[in-house]
Formats: structure tokens, sequence, C-alpha cells
């Protein structure tokens, strides 16, 4: 498959301080099939048969981004630049630091 690559990236919270990239098409399948199937749900079959309409060539790649960032705002998931900056920073300062040899 052509990995199609989203408009934007759309970062997601996978874990308390990791987040993950989207970026592509595939990255979007990837991630709702990886999705527990107890927690599947309207949202996630509705958001998995966009994609794979979009994979198929049925809709346009925008309804790709739309789907993905619809399901990661409906299950709060979803990170804006403003928390990635953040997220970034608080590792930076929680990092260990080592002196240069």
């Amino acid at each position: 498959m052509t990995d199609h690559l989203l408009t934007r990236p759309v970062f997601v919270r996978i874990a308390a301080g990791l987040v993950q990239e989207i970026a592509s098409l595939g990255d979007a399948i990837e991630f709702l099939d990886d999705w527990s199937h107890r927690d599947r749900d309207l949202i996630h079959e509705t958001a998995m048969r966009t994609l794979i309409a979009v994979h198929d060539g049925q809709k346009p790649l925008a309804a790709a981004q739309s789907a993905i960032e619809g399901f990661a705002r409906a299950k709060h998931i979803l990170e804006g630049p403003e928390e990635m900056m953040a997220n970034v920073a608080a590792a930076d300062k929680n990092s260990p630091s080592y002196p240069a040899q």
C-alpha cells in the first residue's frame, strides 16, 4: 500500500506521559486495529470504516484526517501542539543530565 500522509500529524496520548504520532493513513489504520477489542464501540467502528474507505479509494484522504481526529477527540486522547510542547518540556526537565565527556 502506498502510505498516504495526513495533512498534519495527529498526536494521541496512549499512556500517562506517552504520546504516539499518527502521520499517515497506514498509521491510523494500525492504531485503530491495535485498539483493545473490549473497548471497541460504534465510534471505533465508524472511524475504521472511514479509514478503510479512504484506503480503497472510496473517500478522500481528508476523511481519514477527520476520522482519526474525531476518534481521538471522542476518546479524550487527542493531544494538541500546546500539550505536546508541555510534555516535551516536562520530559526534558525530568531527564537525567550527563556530563560531557
